[in-house]
């Protein structure tokens, strides 16, 4: 088991390090660019090039069952779903074979409404509940993913 982080604007870094830490797992920070990580035994850095879809090339190469993948990249998502992998958003919320194709589907209608030059608005600010419902769903996975190797 380990948590493939898709860290260069992943904004629970901290919180992935206090569960995994918690539980012993081992995470491997992914990005484009240096990025500053704690010194411990169970945290990994890996830079990749900084051609285009680099880093998630390399998270879903790696991705396998029993591996928590933390991205916000729908498409990402996606593909480490396909290989078996559990995938958590930064506010908690999981991909699942069931909820992707309608998160892909959204991406594309607001990507088609961004390009028609329709002003649309973001997501919301990231808030302590985010942070929240982020640290007991890597937490409930983590525990689901332990029981399930026994």
């Amino acid at each position: 088991m380990r948590v493939l982080v898709d860290a260069d604007a992943c904004p629970v870094k901290e919180e992935i390090y206090k569960v995994c830490f918690r539980h012993k797992v081992p995470v491997t920070i992914v990005s484009n660019s240096w990025l500053r990580v704690p010194d411990h035994a169970l945290v990994d850095r890996v830079v990749v090039s900084d051609g285009f879809d680099a880093a998630d090339d390399w998270i879903a190469d790696q991705s396998a069952p029993g591996c928590i993948v933390v991205t916000a990249d729908i498409l990402l998502a996606d593909r480490c779903l396909k290989a078996g992998t559990v995938v958590l958003a930064p506010n908690g919320k999981p991909f699942t074979a069931n909820s992707i194709g309608s998160a892909i589907a959204t991406r594309a209608i607001m990507a088609d409404l961004r390009a028609g030059g329709e002003q649309i608005g973001g997501p919301p600010p990231f808030g302590k509940a985010d942070r929240s419902a982020f640290l007991q769903a890597l937490d409930r996975e983590i525990v689901k993913l332990a029981k399930a190797v026994r």
